[in-house]
């Protein structure tokens, strides 16, 4: 008769052994409550410090959804930093994260984290003297050698991977928390003060894209005008399908994003926040706009801006092909899409609405944002756009 199991939420006789000068494991059976039985294993400078580490993991267990995922303190950075990458994709596949985030990531982690830094072990990042040190020092020097932005995304990536590496054990605590705040005003490439259009420079250059022939032909003019009456993301409103427009409520649902994701092609990512998910109110004159442009659609439930063959175009596709050369050719060599959501912003905050309502219209979750990057909560204002309504009419 074979030994009994283990009951389930329990472990086994807990063996240590020294494996290294200094760097002990702890290790022993333990029978999840899905009726498996794992080994779990922990390292610790001293015999009882890997005990208790042991304990811990037993006590915050989590079933490891892939055995190639183990973590240990003998783990490099880079193991660690590409195994966390992985499991963000595995949220992207479920919409729980943006798959342009995960691209972004991936490049400044394979460009600067693992040169910098990727030759470390778990054991040597949980070195108080060594981990923090080192995160702290190459966070400052992207910060005086590049920007703050970039500095930032460095940090969210070392965060990240150390949370994952505590989540398996690898790392007493996140070091990242240790490091010392980031100073914007040191940075060598500060932050452009956002630039809005006017209301006469918003006229001036519709009017233009409207006797430009090229851009006709590149179907520019409605597209400038959903900008200028949504303040949509780029991939925003080249994403919006018929069937998200309400003539009746006057009103665009906002429920995708078009991105171009590393190994995956086009791809429409469900919002870079839960607040980009939005109703956005419409002006009367873009209403019009769309009920006269609906007439002529092909396919009504295909996209509101379809490329050649009905597709979802590429924002990429739009900058650099069409608005790119528009723009040159109309002296407005700084506007780019993004400044239309910049005037939008501007525009709203002119007309007298709250920062809470332009952030319900952008799809910020924080009205911060808005205030520090776009400005010269589930519901949105009507006064949005009636605001745009009275400052941008039907015929300019």
């Amino acid at each position: 008769m074979g030994r009994p199991p283990l009951p389930i939420g329990t472990h086994g006789k807990i063996r240590t052994i020294e494996e290294s000068p200094g760097s002990f494991r702890a290790r022993c059976l333990y029978r999840d409550f899905d009726g498996r039985t794992y080994e779990v294993a922990r390292f610790g400078s001293t015999a009882t410090k890997a005990e208790i580490r042991l304990k811990e993991a037993i006590r915050d267990w989590v079933a490891p959804v892939d055995a190639k995922q183990e973590v240990t303190s003998e783990s490099g950075l880079t193991e660690v930093g590409r195994k966390w990458l992985l499991e963000l994709e595995k949220d992207a596949e479920k919409n729980y994260k943006s798959w342009g985030t995960i691209d972004t990531y991936r490049n400044r982690f394979e460009t600067i984290v693992v040169p910098a830094v990727g030759e470390l072990r778990m054991r040597e990042v949980d070195n108080p003297k060594v981990g923090v040190p080192a995160f702290d020092r190459l966070c400052r020097r992207v910060r005086d050698e590049s920007s703050i932005s970039s500095a930032k995304t460095v940090r969210a990536i070392l965060s990240g991977l150390s949370a994952f590496a505590v989540r398996h054990g690898a790392l007493d605590a996140n070091p990242v928390r240790e490091i010392g705040r980031l100073e914007s005003k040191k940075a060598k490439h500060q932050r452009a003060k956002p630039r809005a259009l006017t209301a006469d420079e918003a006229i001036d250059l519709l009017s233009k894209l409207d006797t430009d022939q090229a851009a006709i032909a590149e179907d520019l003019p409605d597209l400038a005008r959903l900008f200028l009456a949504t303040g949509e993301r780029t991939g925003e409103g080249l994403a919006a399908h018929w069937p998200d427009f309400d003539e009746e409520r006057r009103l665009l649902v906002m429920a995708g994003n078009v991105i171009r994701a590393k190994g995956r092609g086009k791809v429409l990512n469900r919002g870079k926040t839960l607040n980009a998910d939005r109703d956005i109110p419409l002006p009367d004159w873009c209403v019009a706009m769309l009920v006269q442009r609906r007439a002529t659609a092909k396919n009504l439930d295909g996209p509101i801006f379809p490329s050649s063959t009905g597709t979802v175009r590429e924002a990429s596709n739009v900058r650099n092909r069409a608005w790119r050369p528009f723009v040159a050719r109309a002296g407005y060599e700084w506007v780019t899409f993004r400044t239309f959501r910049k005037t939008v912003a501007t525009l709203l905050d002119d007309a007298g609405l709250t920062a809470r309502q332009i952030a319900d219209i952008l799809g910020h979750a924080h009205p911060s944002m808005t205030q520090d990057v776009y400005m010269g909560r589930g519901t949105a204002s009507r006064r949005g756009a009636d605001a745009l309504g009275s400052t941008l009419r039907p015929n300019q």
